[in-house]
């Protein structure tokens, strides 16, 4: 029993091997792009069978010349929402999706994709819905136009089961590779431990200072999802978040104080935090103007009804154990 997983040097991807591997299955294939050599240890510590370029790959796939998987995971895309090209943004996220799509449906293989929240864009109303979806950027764009594509065949009938998650803010291990695109956790990690003090933007769109919101949700609990639309055989796009919504704040609040539980120093408000100099809250970017989701949060009806199960971790719950396993693996980081 083999799986495909792309994207498997990223982020999600490879927390998806490593709960692949957890489950007993260490026949895995990865496919990535490792121009961004430095990704490889995303795999270093987890069984795959073969590993393939993704240009090679979805050669391989046009050219059906690839062996039928148990299932497709397919995390690999470019995520960052600052990208401009929208000529390479639609070609890798939306036509390479497309490809993959028409071959599990050819060779009746169950498809999970990674959809995205920014497909909701400007909407204040997270629900699956299309009357709810106005993507703000290429990246939410091109991540709408395939779930167009999936409702569409969906009506039509499908072959074998097609899934997409619509993730939310994940945060947790394996992303040290994204750079600007990390997570409010880990960049706020390395400020602390830099600094000695974490950054947040200054209120904006109505919110006062770290008071934007988001549906921040764990990697593990976003792997479980993926499992459970495996292990049910489910169609359909659904959101994966917690389904409530958190302030910037309660991630850095969350960050400094468990920091300095690790020094063995006492936890502090919010208050005494911005006080005490240990939150700084810095001026909103001019290029985030009119791009920014100043609020998220899932609207879990549809996984829910779907029989989706899977306890999902608060911001505290999450960012606590996230920074704890970050301590062990970075342990001299100043």
């Amino acid at each position: 029993m083999s799986f495909i997983v792309t994207g498997a040097a990223g982020f999600i991807g490879a927390n998806i091997v490593k709960g692949l591997n957890n489950r007993g299955c260490n026949d895995v294939i990865a496919v990535d792009n490792l121009t961004q050599a430095d990704k490889f240890v995303n795999l270093a510590d987890h069984h795959i069978i073969d590993y393939f370029d993704k240009v090679d790959f979805i050669e391989k796939v046009k050219a059906r010349k690839i062996a039928k998987p148990e299932a497709i995971f397919h995390e690999g895309a470019c995520s960052d929402t600052m990208e401009h090209n929208g000529h390479y943004m639609m070609e890798n996220n939306y036509r390479y999706t497309l490809e993959l799509f028409r071959w599990c449906q050819e060779e009746k293989i169950p498809f999970i994709y990674a959809s995205s929240a920014a497909t909701y864009g400007a909407s204040n109303v997270f629900k699956e819905d299309i009357r709810y979806e106005k993507p703000l950027n290429v990246y939410g764009y091109s991540k709408y136009l395939f779930d167009q594509v999936l409702r569409k065949e969906m009506q039509k009938g499908l072959t074998a089961p097609v899934a997409g998650l619509r993730y939310f803010n994940v945060y947790g291990p394996h992303e040290q590779h994204k750079g600007r695109m990390a997570s409010v956790a880990y960049h706020q990690f390395h400020q602390f431990r830099k600094d000695g003090k974490v950054k947040l933007f200054e209120g904006c769109l109505g919110y006062t200072n770290g008071a934007q919101m988001r549906d921040f949700v764990y990697v593990d609990d976003v792997v479980d999802v993926n499992f459970f639309c495996l292990d049910k055989s489910v169609s359909g796009i659904y959101n994966c978040g917690t389904g409530k919504a958190q302030q910037f704040n309660d991630v850095a609040l969350t960050v400094v104080n468990t920091l300095r539980e690790q020094e063995g120093k006492a936890a502090l408000s919010l208050a005494e935090a911005v006080n005490q100099g240990f939150i700084e809250y810095i001026p909103f970017p001019e290029a985030l103007v009119g791009k920014y989701q100043a609020y998220t949060q899932a609207d879990l009806t549809e996984l829910r009804k779907a029989g989706c199960e899977v306890k999902f971790k608060s911001v505290q719950e999450g960012t606590r154990l996230y920074l704890s396993l970050i301590h062990i693996s970075e342990p001299t980081r100043h």
